[in-house]
């Protein structure tokens, strides 16, 4: 998910009572309180996933050694239940234009990627993150995870999920795989999770974690230290532990639409995989007596199993794929039929 752009207008023409308070610590809460108590609409933007700014982050405050939380945490309800107070946290501002009384500001949401009108702020999701990023409120000294919510006092009080940027290590995988997260999963000891994740974008965990090149490894930021992480003996871990045929089929829309693949090599098979994950009806033609094109004829089998292969072919059927073998395009089917 990307981030996106929204329009926030004040005053736009005739006075509307809008008002724009950038920056939720307790000044800018105080403020918004303020406006609003006086009948202004008022949009809070916060760059952070909740509101209270750095006071949000102490734990006394001089010269009183009062805590720090006690003294804001009412304020932080006043703003989060207050009817004429919008607050956009994950959002920086863009742009302001315009004139004193009618500005257009170009605000940029970054995604939460947790429903926020869903979360009931169990923690659950937390607990599960294998990911660990430094923690921001002792400077780095510690770690949270991926998946947080910053203080149990937080408003809002939905979790958020941060993500970085792409990993130089799924840039140079060919099919995008989302390296990390199945890694992390392989060290939880989740094999069936990470093979979800793996089959997002290829339907050959096992056929993959034996034969693939692994242009990843040549990415990965370990190589400056000492060795990449083995992501490929690592993907053949995952598939090696789990029976693809426990894994349920998810409920597909079927179209009327019908799809004719010929041959059914690795990219055949992939293409009716996929295809049928979106509801087509495929059938796949096979001119040699066995499936796997050459996965099978041109990988000796010290390489790749044939039981792996089988199996991992016999998984693409359980999604709808019909694959004929010993018919060959132009003699035993035409294009017409």
């Amino acid at each position: 998910m990307s981030d996106e752009e929204k329009s926030i207008a004040a005053n736009s023409g005739t006075k509307r009572g809008s008002v724009l308070v950038v920056g939720g610590g307790i000044g800018g809460m105080q403020a918004a309180i303020d406006l609003a108590d006086s009948g202004f609409k008022v949009d809070m933007v916060q760059r952070n996933s909740s509101i209270g700014g750095t006071m949000a982050m102490l734990d006394k405050t001089f010269p009183t050694g009062d805590c720090s939380m006690c003294m804001i945490s009412p304020k932080m309800l006043s703003v989060g239940r207050h009817q004429n107070i919008d607050i956009h946290t994950l959002a920086e501002v863009v742009s302001v234009e315009g004139e004193a009384g009618n500005f257009d500001t170009r605000v940029r949401l970054k995604p939460r990627y947790i429903d926020a009108d869903k979360c009931t702020g169990c923690g659950d999701c937390a607990t599960a993150c294998p990911v660990t990023l430094p923690r921001e409120h002792d400077d780095g000294l510690s770690l949270r995870n991926a998946t947080y919510k910053q203080y149990p006092q937080a408003i809002p009080g939905a979790y958020a999920i941060e993500k970085l940027d792409t990993a130089p290590c799924r840039l140079a995988c060919p099919g995008g795989v989302n390296i990390q997260a199945y890694v992390a999963m392989v060290k939880e000891g989740k094999y069936r999770e990470a093979v979800e994740i793996i089959m997002r974008d290829l339907p050959f965990p096992g056929i993959l974690g034996r034969i693939c090149p692994h242009p990843c490894e040549k990415g990965c930021r370990r190589i400056e230290i000492d060795e990449p992480v083995s992501i490929r003996e690592l993907k053949r871990v995952a598939a090696d532990n789990v029976d693809l045929s426990d894994i349920p089929v998810p409920d597909i829309t079927p179209r009327d639409e019908k799809v004719a693949i010929i041959g059914s090599g690795p990219a055949g098979l992939s293409a009716a995989y996929y295809l049928s994950l979106e509801g087509y009806s495929v059938d796949v033609y096979e001119s040699m007596p066995e499936t796997g094109g050459m996965m099978r004829y041109g990988i000796p089998e010290h390489r790749l199993p044939r039981s792996i292969l089988d199996a991992e072919i016999e998984n693409i059927k359980r999604f709808g794929v019909t694959i004929h073998t010993d018919t060959a395009l132009g003699k035993d089917v035409t294009l017409e039929q």
